[in-house]
């Protein structure tokens, strides 16, 4: 964890989690079952809390390149992994909230269907949601299905009908200028891209169907080049590869690679975009409010912030406690001797690092361990590791894929 953090690989901000207000605990994705906790049944809510992550999206591009050396591997193994990566190409576009100008960013594959965005569309959990609603008439409706929506996983989102409500507020589509309406659906997820997409319901099917349920405008902006009509009248038009560009300003005509490149040329001439690269692959966050776990090595120190602790003060051990449940916080924050310490900066007061690491920590390397289990100065020799790894073949299951193999 250390050499992670001196490298900025471990690092802290804020970040929605699923809470059991009832356990008093973060639930992991799989822990919650239509909405609720797994264990004890209690309706999942969304909290935003400071947490840990390991930034394993700067691996993001080696996890890639290198899956071509994994000659060995099932394809659909690899697929998985590809997938759950999700590098894709595309351009970064900032809308506008109309009155305020706040800047509503999105990444988009298709930039040359700007011109068919007839809505906006945030994730629940998109922290301009709350000011955006913030003593209108629509505030409560938001914030109730925000509640419910944040409590669900993202493949119960996914799966299910898709549903959303409407802020009561407008963004400005950068190449026209026209007002949009902006909805809250949890359809689009916070782990993706920036947790808000410009909505082309011609051209794409959840948009679609979206737009087909609350009477949105639907704008055909893409046209196959033989200029065949679709079959259901023009309502959605599904991609070709040969698509030219169709209502769309001084762009209409362009073979919508050709679009692609101009529009967001154009975007960029005026700071509205620039062409980049987006994944599907979120940060690893892995702190949690609990007594079991590893603690996590650092303390905080009003004077000098976030300090780590020495190598030579390793390991931080877990203290003895009488109660370990959760109340709201982590049970460490309850053991005030342990909590309570000498900053390692200054040799001033400071309070340990409460959050623990998730177990999924320990599950990635204790494999290595096997191969040198009676050292008592260090997880593993590095000689011996190197004389008995890799591994020939890992058994573990399909469901392994996209979690320990990868993490």
């Amino acid at each position: 964890f250390l050499r992670f953090f001196e490298k900025g690989l471990a690092y802290r901000k804020e970040a929605p989690v699923k809470w059991c207000p009832n356990d008093q605990t973060v639930l992991a994705n799989e822990q919650v079952i239509d909405g609720h906790c797994e264990r004890c049944g209690a309706e999942v809510e969304a909290k935003s809390l400071t947490q840990w992550f390991f930034k394993i999206t700067a691996y993001a591009d080696a996890l890639l390149d290198e899956m071509d050396l994994l000659e060995d591997w099932p394809e659909r193994v690899l697929t998985m992994q590809r997938n759950w990566i999700g590098r894709s190409h595309g351009a970064r576009v900032v809308f506008r909230v109309e009155g305020s100008g706040e800047e509503l960013p999105v990444f988009t594959t298709r930039p040359d269907t700007l011109f068919g965005a007839t809505f906006f569309v945030l994730a629940p959990e998109h922290p301009l949601v709350p000011s955006l609603v913030a003593g209108s008439e629509h505030e409560v409706a938001v914030a109730d299905y925000v509640r419910h929506a944040s409590a669900r996983s993202a493949v119960e989102r996914e799966a299910k009908e898709k549903d959303g409500v409407f802020t009561g507020r407008f963004a400005v589509n950068p190449v026209n200028g026209e007002s949009i309406p902006i909805w809250v659906a949890d359809y689009v997820l916070m782990e993706y891209g920036t947790g808000a997409i410009m909505a082309v319901p011609a051209h794409d099917e959840r948009d679609h169907a979206f737009a087909e349920l609350y009477g949105l405008e639907i704008s055909q902006v893409v046209a196959p080049a033989d200029g065949s009509e679709p079959e259901d009248g023009g309502a959605f038009v599904a991609h070709s590869d040969d698509e030219v560009l169709v209502n769309s300003g001084p762009f209409s005509g362009l073979p919508a690679p050709e679009g692609k490149q101009a529009i967001t040329a154009w975007l960029a001439e005026r700071e509205l975009g620039e062409a980049t690269i987006g994944y599907r692959l979120r940060d690893w966050l892995l702190s949690r409010q609990r007594y079991w776990g590893c603690p996590i090595p650092i303390v905080h120190c009003d004077a000098c912030g976030v300090v780590p602790v020495p190598d030579d003060r390793l390991p931080v051990l877990l203290p003895e406690v009488e109660d370990y449940l959760p109340k709201g916080r982590s049970p460490l924050a309850a053991a005030e001797d342990w909590v309570a310490t000498t900053c390692p900066s200054c040799g001033g007061p400071a309070s340990r690092e409460t959050d623990t690491m998730d177990t999924f920590v320990d599950s990635s390397w204790y494999f290595i361990r096997y191969c040198d289990p009676a050292n008592d100065q260090e997880p593993f020799s590095r000689e011996v590791a190197d004389f008995w790894m890799p591994i020939n073949q890992y058994i573990g299951g399909i469901e392994h894929a996209v979690l320990h193999l990868m993490y």
